[in-house]
């Protein structure tokens, strides 16, 4: 079966009743050539084990069985049970697991089920949620590499380096857990049905180790801070800051001054390493 022919498509979810869920941002592929690129661009081979997050009806799950050694499949969304077992069959490298892959303990089940091959994840990422997700794979620490189709202008801000003006939070985060690079666009006519938007396919290399080290070790302090400080993004840093924590203006400016860093400068025109020392300041003030 051509899981990218409209056709084919179209009969194959008649056959099980399936309607699409808006809610769950659902959009299938209608073009080969972009799961075998995402696959090839990914450089997935017969040393790696794939978790892939939303197959749909099953395009990329294919090509990643056919180079992978092993595929692990999760799928929110259970109408789609029925029609994974007629597209997948004869699939013996794959495991489909139908939950929410925000209440999975990503890690475990790398550790678990990825034994001696190379962890990979990959996904067609729905755009409502693609922060969540991409934020839970990298926080696992599980992979080592990382590769999503997303929709393009949210592509753009998460490769986006720190302390350039098309920078935002997810950004910093992004580069702290990754190098991330922009492979490849996809037009809105590549799915049924078509989104208004195009999309693009991202790869972020896992860093072994982050490229700064946040005050004894408190990562979560880090980003709380960087999105304390876009929260408020035409606002300065400091500004941002004071408002979403509650910090006197006197000490972030104090805080500021002691990192070495202009009291006027706006979110995105701080670095990693700035705000660390920011963060390293305002500990050192409490």
């Amino acid at each position: 079966m051509d899981l990218c022919n409209i056709n084919e498509i179209k009969a194959l979810l008649a056959r099980h009743g399936f309607h699409f869920s808006k809610a769950k941002g659902q959009n299938f592929l209608t073009q080969n050539w972009v799961p075998r690129e995402i696959v090839a661009r990914a450089g997935i081979d017969e040393t790696c084990a794939a978790l892939e997050v939303g197959p749909g009806i099953g395009p990329l799950t294919q090509e990643l069985c056919r180079s992978a050694k092993k595929v692990i499949a999760i799928e929110v969304d259970r109408s789609l049970q029925p029609v994974l077992a007629e597209t997948m069959a004869g699939n013996e490298n794959l495991e489909i697991i139908f939950g929410d892959v925000l209440k999975t303990d990503i890690r475990a089940l790398v550790a678990e089920e990825f034994a001696g091959l190379r962890p990979v994840a990959c996904a067609n990422l729905p755009y409502y949620i693609t922060t969540p997700i991409l934020a839970a794979l990298l926080e696992s620490r599980a992979f080592e590499s990382i590769t999503v189709m997303v929709q393009k202008e949210a592509a753009q801000r998460l490769c986006a380096a720190p302390g350039t003006r098309e920078a935002g939070a997810i950004s910093y985060a992004v580069a702290y857990y990754a190098k991330p690079k922009l492979l490849f666009t996809v037009q809105p006519g590549s799915f049924y049905p078509a989104p208004k938007v195009t999309s693009a396919v991202i790869q972020l290399d896992v860093h072994t180790t982050p490229p700064v080290t946040p005050p004894n070790g408190d990562e979560a302090g880090l980003f709380r801070l960087i999105r304390a400080a876009f929260s408020q993004r035409r606002k300065t840093a400091a500004n941002a800051v004071t408002n979403s924590l509650g910090i006197s203006k006197a000490k972030v400016n104090a805080a500021l001054q002691a990192a070495g860093l202009d009291i006027r400068l706006r979110p995105e025109q701080l670095t990693l390493e700035d705000y660390c020392a920011l963060q390293a300041a305002l500990a050192a003030a409490e």
